[in-house]
């Protein structure tokens, strides 16, 4: 099943972002094919302002596990985040899923 988890960057957590990115990206590799996609979501001006990771897990309960695993939620770079089950309805990208 798939879930994913929007988030919403904190007020001016740019730089929290920026000096975290290294392990977060590590973090994400690390979860193998655990990981669909993920990515920022940009604000008007092409700058991060949060994210969208999509997860291949059993339960509700493991998606939340792995997002709660993300470095960026101890870091406080998300002021917000949710987990919801996602239902792919069409895939344009040509990527496997």
């Amino acid at each position: 099943m798939l879930y994913a988890m929007i988030a919403k960057d904190a007020p001016g957590a740019l730089q929290t972002r920026l000096d975290t990115r290294p392990v977060h990206l590590e973090h994400l590799k690390s979860l193998g094919k655990k990981l669909v996609f993920a990515g920022a979501l940009l604000d008007a001006e092409e700058k991060p302002e949060g994210s969208i990771v999509v997860f291949e897990a059993e339960s509700l309960e493991e998606a939340e596990k792995l997002a709660a695993a993300d470095p960026f939620v101890p870091a406080g770079v998300f002021a917000s985040y949710e987990v919801k089950r996602w239902r792919l309805a069409i895939n344009n990208s040509g990527a496997e899923l």
